[in-house]
């Protein structure tokens, strides 16, 4: 059976680089945030979600990202019932993707709240990726054509660096590239290791 590597870490931080290094080594990768987006995008889960949000947070019949997300980033309790609605649909869609995988030794879960999903559960090993707060913050604010304010009202909802890596089996600091890739190498080593 494969093994489930974690691949966490906060937003910004840099997951899809190191990512796209498990992929240059023929690991696959599951990115459960893309995922996300397209259950997202279901009829189910749309009408699930509308039953809960309303229909004000739909745009030509599909959900707003931008307004739900204005919606659970300011409300803990409405983000808790969205994520009722999704992580059971990205868990069922990650199982099959694994028996789907399963002739490689190892596989990947890409996925920014492993932890606070509970998903981390299903993972032999987790890594975890993490950058300085200032980092992170610049590269999401390019990335995403956001404001420092709405990176910091995203932080708010995500585990803290220390939170994640003290429950993780192995920590990635991804602020110079040459130097991730090395970090990379060294717990790749360890982890095929790993009986």
């Amino acid at each position: 059976m494969s093994k489930i590597i974690g691949l966490t870490g906060g937003i910004g931080s840099g997951k899809t680089t190191v990512a796209k290094l498990f992929l240059t080594e023929g690991i696959p990768v599951y990115f459960a945030d893309d995922e996300a987006k397209k259950i997202l995008d279901q009829e189910e889960t749309i009408s699930q979600v509308v039953n809960e949000f309303g229909s004000e947070i739909l745009f030509e019949n599909k959900i707003d990202r931008k307004k739900i997300a204005e919606i659970v980033f300011k409300n803990p309790e409405k983000l808790k019932k969205l994520n009722q609605i999704i992580h059971p649909l990205v868990k069922k869609h990650f199982d099959a993707w694994v028996v789907k995988n399963q002739k490689h030794p190892f596989l990947v879960k890409e996925a920014a709240i492993l932890f606070e999903s509970g998903s981390y559960k299903y993972c032999d090993i987790i890594v975890c990726v993490v950058a300085s707060e200032e980092i992170r913050i610049k590269r999401v604010i390019e990335r995403d054509n956001t404001t420092k304010d709405a990176v910091l009202e995203r932080l708010k909802n995500q585990w803290s660096d220390q939170q994640r890596i003290e429950k993780s089996d192995f920590v990635i600091q991804n602020e110079d590239y040459g130097k991730t890739k090395l970090e990379f190498y060294e717990i790749l080593k360890k982890i095929k290791n790993i009986q």
